[in-house]
């Protein structure tokens, strides 16, 4: 069993070193310039860095074609760089994962050429081979319009050999013990150099039979055990997040029954459908991708990400959602990949329409699972397409207006840097938007930190909601004695949904975590909700005094560990019962002043008023609250103000010696709780709402 569940509630920022920050002007980044933005990441609430390969290669893959599992390119700096790196994100409370790319290796690795050199090398049963090319060769290419056959001839070898991607990537023989034990050794070196976990890539593959007789490959599940359990001796908290884009009948072949293979999976079937109730403003087929991907072992977890590295894989949808989805948001052959997928990033997708963005991400953070960010996305990052296949979206990180994105002193980097149109580095950057309060910069921050509040998605039980509305999702998560709601508007049109929040007397009030709109339910006990255009709302139901009811004290473990597998068989028929319901006619109630100041995003149920935020009272980025209320916090103030004065008169006059020890006592009660000048004003005044929305395209 891992010792620590952090992975539950964590969030996760994949990037690439040799596009993210270089530090000594040779147009590649690097670990040293990796290091200097690592406040940036801890600043924006990372809990983990996902790495993608770095090890010694050719890089005709982007790295994903490895000569070298125990080394660091030196491009991208040493093993001594790497091991301060880790040791400096983990001063900061951030864990790393790195790639684990154990498939295949590049055909320039010293094993390959040993096997082909040698037919008696013991590095020749590494690889798969055949002396006449198969029946089957022209089948089963990961990259289909690029890849012509899975299987090359090596001159050298005089043999054919097996390549699932590229044919500069041979595949490795998993089926041979030798290898696996390699593969442990790999990562057993890495766990010493401080990383916490592994991205395993293309795990179907990996456990896959291989050979030139195979026609319908079996997949060896107790390799993925063999690899849990070697964690778990070395470092408890060690995990392996897959990526398998599998169906959901075999989720718990990967995740084992009783959770004793992957720890995390990447949830492509979600992932997939929630791009078309994007495109379709329908969140039918995602609600049956999140009922299908339901069930798990409590230990497991699903990573729920909106774009990655890759192309956009559609392959899952039926023919009739993926046509929509390629006309909503990859219309251009060019801007499709592989007959499958876009090789777009989010932003142009979506036009760079900020509302949107807003709720894409949105509906990210509020799905079940641990959300997966690309860098970039944090700026709405572009890319540009006049780059061959996937590397469109892998254009280096823009960081301010300095020449190259601020990137690097070198004139030719490693991709080139956008710089033109809308999202070129002088429109979208982190400097600017660090400056402007209300930038999407400073809206994914919030996002980040208010989905860190909420461990109730990541840990808990989800429940589907009906709202009478196909664009409406509104999902109720659970978890030790809170609930939390989130409801989502997929589609451009205002509208009114009402919603049975389904618990109990305490579902009578939701609290809006993220603005002030508060909701109380009606005699039926249902509540009226109202969404703007892509609009959302983020609640918790009851109250905030939920840390007060939290049963994370004495409980045993079983009890909570395992609610989400034990509540999974009641949700579809929830789901289906109340299809019935019909939208609700009535107009939402005026929201009620808030007692506290928002900390987040707008309120799309009211009105802002003319009048411009107050700088000095506004948090960051956030519209301000209304004026506080000035019913129990106000009259409880007034209470305690008026008990004081009476007392002051009350106390019989001192003299002497006891006089100056009273007065001593009173002024060191007194001085912890009085507040620092300057303050006062910002904690007791009310604030006003912003004029007006961002601009929702990029500036420029």
């Amino acid at each position: 069993m891992i010792n620590d569940l952090w992975y539950k509630n964590a969030v996760l920022y994949s990037l690439n070193v040799g596009t993210f920050m270089d530090s000594n002007g040779d147009g590649v980044g690097d670990f040293p310039g990796l290091m200097r933005r690592l406040d940036y990441l801890h600043g924006l609430g990372v809990t983990a860095v996902w790495l993608a390969p770095f090890q010694k290669s050719p890089c005709r893959d982007d790295g994903y074609d490895i000569s070298d599992y125990y080394s660091v390119d030196e491009r991208y700096g040493t093993l001594g760089d790497f091991v301060e790196f880790t040791h400096a994100a983990k001063q900061r409370g951030m864990r790393v994962l790195i790639d684990l790319v154990v498939n295949h290796t590049s055909d320039e690795h010293p094993w390959f050429k040993q096997a082909c050199a040698d037919p008696n090398s013991m590095y020749r049963d590494w690889y798969v081979w055949s002396k006449t090319k198969p029946k089957n060769a022209d089948t089963g290419m990961v990259f289909p319009g690029v890849q012509k056959s899975t299987w090359t001839r090596s001159k050298e070898a005089g043999a054919y050999y097996f390549h699932r991607f590229y044919d500069f990537q041979p595949d490795l023989n998993t089926q041979n013990p030798q290898v696996v034990a390699e593969i442990l050794k790999i990562m057993g070196f890495w766990i010493e150099l401080g990383v916490s976990g592994f991205r395993m890539d293309a795990v179907p593959f990996v456990i896959a039979e291989k050979g030139a007789d195979v026609t319908k490959p079996k997949e060896r599940f107790d390799l993925l055990r063999t690899f849990r359990e070697f964690l778990q001796w070395r470092k408890g908290d060690c995990i392996v997040l897959a990526e398998a884009n599998v169906l959901p009948e075999v989720n718990f072949d990967y995740f084992g029954r009783d959770g004793d293979r992957m720890h995390m999976m990447f949830n492509f079937q979600v992932n997939q459908s929630s791009f078309y109730a994007l495109a379709a403003a329908d969140a039918g087929p995602l609600k049956t991708a999140l009922l299908a991907t339901k069930a798990r072992p409590a230990t497991a977890q699903w990573g729920q990400f909106l774009r990655n590295h890759d192309e956009l894989d559609l392959g899952r949808l039926s023919n009739d959602e993926q046509a929509e989805v390629f006309a909503a948001f990859g219309p251009e052959k060019y801007m499709q990949l592989y007959d499958r997928g876009i090789r777009r990033r989010l932003a142009p997708m979506l036009d760079g329409d900020r509302e949107r963005l807003e709720l894409a991400y949105c509906l990210m953070f509020s799905l079940p699972g641990t959300p997966v960010l690309r860098y970039g996305d944090e700026i709405a990052m572009g890319d540009d397409l006049s780059l061959p296949e996937r590397n469109g979206a892998r254009t280096p990180m823009q960081w301010s207006t300095e020449p190259q994105g601020g990137f690097t002193k070198s004139d030719t980097p490693l991709l080139p840097v956008i710089s033109e149109g809308p999202y070129g580095y002088a429109h979208v950057n982190v400097a600017e938007q660090r400056r402007d309060p209300n930038s999407f910069l400073n809206w994914m921050e919030r996002m980040i930190r208010m989905r860190m509040e909420m461990p109730e998605i990541g840990w808990g039980d989800f429940t589907i909601l009906d709202t009478g509305n196909p664009a409406v999702l509104a999902l109720r998560y659970d978890w030790r004695n809170n609930s939390v709601l989130t409801v989502l508007n997929l589609s451009r049109s205002p509208l009114e949904v009402e919603v049975d929040v389904q618990h109990g007397a305490e579902g009578s009030r939701l609290v809006d975590v993220l603005a002030d709109s508060h909701s109380d339910a009606d005699a039926r006990g249902r509540h009226c909700i109202y969404l703007e255009g892509y609009g959302y709302r983020w609640y918790r139901v009851g109250g905030l005094d939920y840390l007060l009811k939290r049963s994370d004290i004495g409980i045993p473990e079983r009890d909570w560990a395992r609610a989400p597998q034990e509540t999974n068989d009641g949700a579809a028929a929830k789901l289906g019962a109340g299809r019935t319901a019909k939208p609700a006619a009535a107009k939402p109630e005026a929201a009620k002043p808030a007692a506290t100041k928002s900390r987040d995003t707008k309120s799309p149920n009211t009105k802002p008023p003319a009048a411009k935020a107050s700088k000095s009272d506004a948090l960051p980025g956030a519209p301000a609250s209304r004026a506080p209320s000035r019913g129990a916090p106000a009259q409880a103030k007034a209470a305690r103000q008026a008990a004081a004065t009476a007392g002051a008169k009350a106390k019989p006059e001192k003299k002497g010696a006891e006089k100056k020890a009273a007065a001593k006592t009173e002024a060191t009660q007194k001085s912890p709780g009085k507040a620092p000048a300057g303050k006062a004003k910002r904690s007791g005044g009310a604030t006003k709402a912003r004029a007006r929305r961002p601009n929702p395209r990029p500036r420029g």
